[in-house]
């Protein structure tokens, strides 16, 4: 059984059929991806590699990477630019993604309470595009007021989806802080016990959330950390997550062990086994950003290295004085090597979530 025999197209997906495809990963015990996108180049490099590997993908942007997608000459001010930027990247990723053969949620990461903004302007454009093609532009958005009061917090995001579900649009929140720094968003003084979610919590976002929708996913906080770090450096504890659904099973008195959507921020620099320990406890999607911008650079870096005597100048190499250089230092050629290190890095995180040969 795959997405094909489960009825869920290639390209964009959104509404019933990402239910199809969480349902599917919870079910057979995978996660998908969501990696962070700056740029078509690696929007692109993305989509090739789980084309590749036969996997669903997440494609996510955040409002910085949005306001980037746009261009840093634009004025940010109201958060414009990160609006444009976010529904360029979304027509973008629609444009091409059928044509990649592979079902594709576009996805906005992390809005604080002070982005919001960000968040109202890309709803807009999904509403837009609903009265069109009765489907939202967006496949899911994410609200991160977890910095707020835990009422505050779930009382907003049930707000959002009230209008979300009208459209069929997924809400991904969180409940418990993610630690480290990443885009703008630095929690490394944050106090420890803010870093583990507790049961209780978990059941409160789920009655609330429930009562307007299923479509919603729940990032909660288990020792995450975002950034790059050393082993051992941080205490994962993905059992925490096998608690909270225990609790709301029990709640429920459902017969499902993983009634939760759960997403696993922090993914980069984690152990592959406490990755999968997060995957067997019902993480159905797994954030990946630093581990993908180091892939990146690292195709250009090594590229520069091998090629170093050839990009000191536009004329003149090893070869002869005279020797032009210009398909050295064309911009096809060294972002090409970025892709690659790039694909190499998102099948990785494919495989290491058990996401291959899921079509």
């Amino acid at each position: 059984m795959g997405c094909k025999e489960l009825g869920i197209p290639t390209g964009v997906i959104t509404g019933e059929n990402v239910r199809k495809l969480l349902k599917y990963a919870s079910e057979q015990g995978f996660a998908i991806p969501a990696v962070n996108c700056t740029s078509s180049s690696t929007v692109n490099a993305a989509l090739e590699a789980a084309r590749d590997i036969k996997a669903p993908l997440i494609i996510q942007i955040s409002q910085g990477g949005s306001a980037f997608y746009a261009g840093k000459g634009l004025s940010n001010e109201g958060q414009r630019a990160s609006i444009v930027g976010a529904v360029s990247a979304a027509h973008h990723i629609r444009q091409v993604a059928k044509d990649y053969g592979i079902p594709v949620i576009i996805h906005s990461d992390h809005c604080a309470k002070k982005l919001l903004p960000w968040f109202d302007g890309m709803l807009e454009a999904d509403e837009e595009y609903f009265k069109i093609h009765k489907e939202p532009l967006f496949s899911s958005h994410m609200l991160d007021l977890s910095e707020e009061p835990k009422d505050e917090n779930i009382a907003t995001c049930k707000k959002y989806l009230e209008r979300m579900s009208k459209i069929n649009l997924l809400l991904e929140m969180e409940i418990g802080i993610t630690g480290g720094e990443e885009d703008g968003v630095d929690n490394t003084g944050v106090d420890n016990a803010a870093l583990y979610t507790q049961p209780e919590d978990i059941w409160d976002v789920y009655r609330e959330l429930s009562q307007v929708s299923d479509l919603f996913t729940i990032a909660a906080a288990f020792g995450n950390v975002h950034g790059v770090y050393k082993p051992g450096n941080v205490k994962l504890s993905p059992i925490l997550l096998k608690k909270h659904q225990d609790h709301v099973k029990q709640k429920l008195n459902s017969k499902s062990d993983k009634p939760v959507w759960f997403v696993f921020h922090g993914g980069s620099g984690s152990v592959k086994d406490e990755i999968k320990e997060a995957v067997s406890y019902g993480v159905i999607k797994m954030n990946v950003d630093t581990d993908t911008q180091w892939a990146y650079w690292e195709g250009i870096k090594n590229y520069y290295e091998g090629k170093k005597d050839y990009l000191q100048s536009q004329v003149g190499n090893p070869e002869g004085e005279d020797k032009p250089n210009k398909k050295y230092y064309d911009p096809r050629v060294f972002i090409r090597e970025a892709e690659k290190t790039m694909i190499k890095r998102v099948q990785e995180a494919c495989r290491d979530l058990g996401n291959v040969d899921r079509l």
